[in-house]
């Protein structure tokens, strides 16, 4: 992997080159990356709902439909979220894709920002905290088409405690949980 300097220091002006594979380690915080190069990497934007249930901390993952992940259990769940434009307002479309994969209206608490994340593909996740509740039972998500079938981008969502939704969630999102559990 080549990696050139990068002239800014904000999350906006981060970006990264990548050859042959992996940005950096997943779950990366963008502010530990100071490296780039001409290349954008994708965004994305999601909340991460939690609640206390007896409790203890629980988390809302929910796992991606189709036929790749059908038979994937750990590690494949994630925060509701998709990716966003340039110029559009990444908690806007936190919410916008909260609501398209669940089915559900997103939550109306207060948004806590959670630092950004570089996935292992080089996409970068910003993400929110936000405390709610919901019925896993009733999302239903929009759908997709692959080889001329029609999947749901989300076959079910959960409530998991921290130590569940570590071993749930994709490897890129786990600081999620992790710094969620130390607010």
């Amino acid at each position: 992997m080549q990696v050139q300097a990068c002239n800014g220091t904000g999350v906006e002006e981060i970006v990264a080159c990548v050859e042959g594979g992996v940005l950096a380690a997943a779950g990366t915080h963008v502010d530990n990356l100071r490296e780039g190069c001409d290349k954008m990497p994708k965004t994305s934007a999601g909340l991460l709902l939690f609640r206390e249930n007896d409790g203890k901390l629980e988390v809302f993952l929910v796992h991606p439909g189709g036929p790749f992940w059908a038979h994937r259990d750990e590690g494949a769940w994630s925060i509701p979220k998709g990716e966003y434009a340039p110029g559009e307002d990444p908690l806007a479309a936190a919410r916008r894709e909260f609501a398209e994969e669940t089915g559900l209206s997103a939550p109306g608490g207060d948004p806590i920002p959670l630092s950004p994340l570089v996935q292992p593909s080089g996409k970068v996740v910003h993400a929110w905290a936000v405390r709610g509740d919901c019925d896993a039972a009733l999302v239903k998500s929009n759908t997709f088409t692959f080889k001329g079938r029609e999947f749901p981008e989300v076959d079910r969502a959960g409530w998991f405690d921290a130590a569940s939704a570590r071993r749930k969630i994709l490897v890129g999102q786990k600081g999620f949980v992790d710094q969620l559990e130390r607010l």
